[in-house]
């Protein structure tokens, strides 16, 4: 499951579609609130699925990342990643070089998912 929110869901969609043209089986959450997590729906595709990747585009610290996290550590432990800024400060420029610079594409998802689920990179 790829949850994401804001203006990542474009990117977790792209993501997605690349993901099912690979034979992999994905689902795109788009959680636009943090407090309340619907815990519910993130158990429901964590027992679904067996793994999470959230997308954010800014802290993981404190973000959905963590939200996620916390619900899944009480509830229903299972494999997770969390994309987004890795604790440092952010920087100015255009939203393509930002995504880019901070590893906030559909290329890096799809990485991520890939690893997380043990596939090997595809030449």
């Amino acid at each position: 499951m790829l949850a994401s929110g804001a203006i990542m869901v474009a990117e977790a969609l792209k993501a997605w579609d690349v993901l099912n043209k690979d034979g992999i089986s994905a689902a795109v959450i788009d959680i636009h609130t943090i407090k309340p997590i619907d815990a519910e729906l993130v158990l429901q595709y964590a027992k679904k699925t067996g793994a999470i990747i959230t997308c954010e585009n800014h802290q993981v610290i404190n973000g959905l990342g963590s939200a996620v996290a916390e619900v899944l550590s009480e509830n229903y432990p299972c494999r997770l990643k969390r994309i987004g800024i890795n604790d440092e400060f952010g920087e100015v420029g255009t939203i393509e070089y930002l995504q880019e610079r901070f590893g906030l594409t559909a290329g890096n998802i799809v990485a991520h998912a890939k690893k997380l689920l043990g596939k090997k990179k595809q030449k």
